[in-house]
C-alpha cells in the first residue's frame, strides 16, 4: 500500500521532492533559504504595517508644511532635532534596564496613543496654529524611531550574507505599506475627511507592536529576555571612537542635508503652483504612491541581486548619482514638473537600493551599536543635518538666491556624498570578511 501511494503522486516521497522544489525555485528567485521564510515574512510584514501608518500621516504633514512656509520649517526642523536630543539618552536608559522584549514594542505603542491625542487636539476649534507645526515635529520623531527600531532589530537578527539577500524582500513589505498608506489615505480623506487619518494610524501602530512581539519570540527569545546594560550615552561613544560609524554619521548628514534642500524646493514650487490645500494634498499622496510602487518593483526584483553581487557600496552609491542628475535639472529648470520627478526618482532610489544597502552596514557591528549607536544616527545625527541644511536654506534666501541657485551649490555635496560612499562600501567588505574569519 506504501509503495502503491508513493506511485499515485500523494505518498511522503512525492511530497518531500515537491517540497524541495518549491524551496528551491523560492531560493533561486527570491534568495530566501531553509529555514529563513518565516521570519523574512513576518519581517516583511511588520515593516508593511509600520510604513502604512506612516504613509497615512505623511500626506497631512507635508500639507501642513507648505501651509506653513518655508519661514516656519527651519524651526520645526530645528525642534526636531532638540526633540531627539531629549529621547536618545532616554531610549539609552530604557535600553540599559529593560529587556528588549518589552522596551521595543513598548515605543510603538508609546507613539500609538500620542497619536490619538493629537487626533483630539487638531480637531479642537483654535488649537490649530500650535497644533500643526507640533504635529509636523513629532511625526517627523515618530517615522524616525520607529523605523530605526524596526531596522535595528533587522541587523540584531541576520547575518551581513543574509542581510544582502533578504533586506531588500523586507524592505519590499515595507514598499506595500507604503503604496497601501497613500491609497488609504486618499480614500479616506474623500469619504471621511483628514481628521480619520491619527486614529487609523494609530491602529496599525498596535498591530506592529503586536507583530514585533511575535518577530523578537520567534527570531531570539533568549535575547530579548535580558537588557542590554551599559549606561544612557554609550552610543555616542561608539560613534566617537569608530572611524565606520563616523563615516556613517557623514554619510547620512550628506542624505539628510541634500533632502531637506529637495524638500524646501519642493515646499516652495508647490506652494506657488497649487494653490488648494485638497489638491495639494492629494499631489503628496500621489507622488508618495508612485515612489513605493517603483521602489516595491525596484526591491523584489533587483536588490539583492545588486547588494550580493556588487556590495553595500553600490547600493549606496546609486542615490548620490540620481541626486547629482536630480540638482543639474533643478539648476537648469526648477519648475513644478521637474521637482516632482527629482522627488519621486531620488526617494524610489533610497528605497530600493540605498536604504536597504545603509541597514546591511550595522550587521558587521555589535549589538550595543546596532541598538544605542544605530538609533543616535537613524535620530540625532539624521535631525542634525535635517536643521543645519534648513538653516543654510533660509540663509542662501536671504542672500537672494532661488531654487535653481541652491540646487546648483548641492552638487558638490552630492559628489562627496558619491565618494564617501564608497569608502564605507570598502569598509564592510573589510568587517565581513573579519567576522568570517573569526567566527
Amino acid at each position: 500500500m506504501a509503495g502503491s501511494s508513493d506511485a499515485d503522486g500523494g505518498g511522503p516521497t512525492t511530497r518531500r521532492k515537491s517540497a524541495g522544489g518549491s524551496q528551491r525555485r523560492r531560493t533561486a528567485w527570491l534568495g530566501v533559504a531553509a529555514g529563513e521564510f518565516y521570519t523574512t515574512l513576518l519581517s516583511a510584514l511588520l515593516f508593511c504595517v509600520l510604513l502604512a501608518s506612516y504613509y497615512l500621516l505623511r500626506p497631512l504633514r507635508d500639507e501642513l508644511a507648505v501651509h506653513g512656509g518655508t519661514g516656519q520649517l527651519a524651526w520645526t526642523f530645528t525642534a526636531t532635532f532638540a526633540v531627539m536630543l531629549l529621547a536618545v539618552p532616554l531610549f539609552g536608559w530604557l535600553l540599559s534596564r529593560f529587556p528588549l522584549a518589552r522596551v521595543l514594542p513598548g515605543i510603538y505603542l508609546f507613539f500609538a496613543a500620542s497619536l490619538l491625542a493629537f487626533a483630539a487636539s487638531l480637531a479642537l476649534p483654535g488649537t490649530s496654529a500650535l497644533a500643526g507645526p507640533a504635529f509636523f515635529v513629532w511625526v517627523s520623531v515618530y517615522n524616525l524611531c520607529v523605523v530605526s527600531v524596526f531596522w535595528s532589530l533587522m541587523a540584531d537578527l541576520h547575518a551581513p550574507q543574509a542581510a544582502a539577500r533578504l533586506f531588500g524582500l523586507i524592505a519590499a513589505g515595507g514598499s506595500i505599506g507604503a503604496v497601501t498608506g497613500p491609497l488609504l489615505a486618499i480614500a479616506l480623506i474623500e469619504h471621511q475627511g483628514r481628521g480619520v487619518l491619527l486614529p487609523a494610524a494609530a491602529a496599525l501602530l498596535t498591530v506592529a507592536a503586536i507583530l514585533l512581539v511575535a518577530l523578537r519570540h520567534h527570531g531570539d527569545p533568549q535575547g530579548a529576555r535580558k537588557p542590554l546594560g551599559g549606561h544612557p550615552l554609550q552610543g555616542v561613544q561608539a560613534v566617537l571612537r569608530q572611524p565606520y560609524l563616523l563615516g556613517i554619521c557623514g554619510w547620512l548628514l550628506l542624505y539628510s542635508g541634500t533632502s531637506t534642500l529637495l524638500y524646501f524646493s519642493q515646499t516652495e514650487i508647490v506652494g506657488q503652483a497649487i494653490a488648494d490645500r485638497s489638491a495639494r494634498t492629494q499631489l503628496f499622496a500621489a507622488m508618495d504612491l508612485t515612489v513605493n510602487t517603483l521602489s516595491l518593483l525596484g526591491q523584489v526584483l533587483l536588490t539583492g541581486r545588486v547588494l550580493s553581487r556588487f556590495g553595500s557600496g553600490s547600493g549606496l552609491g546609486v542615490l548620490p548619482v540620481v541626486s547629482i542628475i536630480g540638482f543639474a535639472l533643478l539648476t537648469l529648470s526648477p519648475t513644478l514638473a521637474v521637482i516632482v520627478g527629482v522627488q519621486v526618482m531620488r526617494r524610489a532610489t533610497n528605497f530600493a537600493f540605498a536604504r536597504p544597502a545603509r541597514e546591511t552596514l550595522f550587521t558587521v557591528v555589535g549589538r550595543d551599536e546596532r541598538f544605542k549607536a544605530k538609533n543616535l544616527i537613524d535620530t540625532v545625527v539624521y535631525r542634525g543635518g535635517d536643521a543645519l541644511s534648513g538653516w543654510l536654506h533660509s540663509a542662501l534666501q536671504a542672500l537672494g538666491l532661488a531654487v535653481a541657485g541652491i540646487a546648483g551649490l548641492a552638487l558638490p555635496l552630492a559628489a562627496a556624498w558619491l565618494a564617501l560612499s564608497a569608502a564605507l562600501g570598502r569598509g564592510h567588505r573589510r568587517r565581513s570578511r573579519q567576522s568570517e574569519n573569526t567566527s
